[in-house]
């Protein structure tokens, strides 16, 4: 039975072709495009106002130097929030479950803002292991300690992205696996779980949003601490 709940995280292959390549360029096939008319659609519309007031909220805290990766963090910001929402549907795949695929996305990324910041202000990126005002003795320590944090920064962002996307699709799995047991032995008890089960899928809406957001946030921090 555990393994049952688990093959839902297991890539799916057609004559020996893996569909996760189908299941990452879907997002984009489904984006509105837009129109030579004067007039937008609503839902066009609806999508312009997301962006920009994404971008705005997301620029922010950046100076000038950072507004070049405006359309890199809002492309990355639409491209997982349509795949954590699609994979919310009956008999649908979540790349994004795959820590293989959010380390892709993480380590690059990460990796870049460091690069960034060693190139143009090499003195405040490494200052950013020593806190001003250390004593002596804890110098060595603390480069350690701020070294290890820094490589960790790729494995958090991944491992959050999956465990909070795994985590929501198994408890979804659980309570709807004791509905369809207890509706001809218990009804209203089955009916009861239904309602938690439908609350739960509210939340995982919210959480497919939000997970979306923290990522591309905590990125474009990354960024603010090296340009």
């Amino acid at each position: 039975m555990m393994t049952s709940f688990f093959d839902q995280f297991a890539s799916p292959s057609f004559l020996g072709i893996p569909l996760i390549a189908v299941a990452i360029a879907l997002p984009w096939v489904l984006f509105p495009t837009p129109s030579s008319r004067w007039m937008n659609s609503r839902l066009t519309t609806l999508q312009t106002w997301f962006i920009n007031r994404f971008t705005n909220q997301l620029l922010m805290p950046l100076n000038v130097g950072g507004h070049k990766w405006a359309l890199m963090f809002t492309s990355l910001m639409m491209f997982l929030i349509t795949i954590n929402m699609l994979g919310l549907l009956p008999y649908t795949f979540t790349p994004t479950t795959q820590l293989s695929l959010n380390m892709g996305l993480a380590v690059p990324l990460w990796l870049a803002t460091v690069i960034i910041g060693m190139r143009n202000q090499p003195t405040v990126a490494l200052g950013h292991l020593l806190p001003e005002g250390t004593p002596i003795p804890l110098i060595p320590v603390l480069i350690i300690i701020e070294t290890i944090s820094l490589f960790i920064r790729p494995l958090a962002l991944g491992v959050r992205l999956t465990a909070n996307l795994t985590a929501g699709h198994l408890l979804i799995q659980l309570i709807a696996t004791a509905v369809f047991v207890l509706l001809p032995m218990m009804p209203t008890v089955a009916i009861l779980t239904a309602t938690v089960l439908f609350l739960l899928t509210l939340l995982e809406i919210a959480v497919a949003m939000i997970q979306a957001y923290v990522f591309v946030l905590l990125l474009s921090l990354y960024m603010q601490e090296n340009v």
